[in-house]
């Protein structure tokens, strides 16, 4: 009996070890910030505080765990090439708006208020390069639609 409490014990404190090494290896992950805009039909600049999501490992990282995103401000995933992209938002509590946009700038989709916590998969619905995510309805209270285009070049970080 107590060599089966010491086995489990040491197996408790394995899954601890194990546990708080995988979360400071998520934590570690770290992101590069700059600005992008958008330009309206109506002749509007829109601008947007980001962080770039431009590896594997920070795309696959991306808002999970993190609490409301403040006005203008998201997180840009760039693809390095045009492609169908899949999203989805496990591990990420707050609702977002994910903007689809193909290498030329022109916005492809809007998934508005996705749906938090969820593991359904969000599509593009057509290849795109880039995908921005910004605080869920906050696409629509800036009045950024469809007709808007990203500014490009992106100052992308180095």
């Amino acid at each position: 009996m107590a060599r089966l409490l010491i086995m489990m014990k040491s197996a408790v404190m394995a899954l601890f070890v194990f546990l708080n090494l995988a979360v400071s290896a998520s934590a570690a992950v770290v992101f590069e910030r700059g600005q992008l805009a958008f330009q309206t039909a109506y002749g509007q600049t829109i601008t947007f505080d980001v962080e770039w999501a431009l590896s594997a490992e920070q795309r696959a990282r991306g808002l999970m765990e993190r609490p409301a995103l403040p006005d203008r401000t998201g997180m840009l995933f760039d693809f390095g090439e045009t492609r169908m992209v899949t999203m989805w938002m496990a591990n990420t509590p707050e609702s977002l708006d994910m903007i689809f946009i193909d290498e030329t700038g022109r916005i492809v989709r809007i998934a508005e208020r996705t749906t938090p916590l969820s593991e359904s998969i969000v599509a593009s619905g057509e290849p795109v390069r880039y995908v921005l995510e910004i605080r869920g309805g906050h696409a629509a209270e800036l009045g950024l639609e469809q007709t808007a285009r990203l500014v490009l070049p992106l100052d992308l970080p180095k």
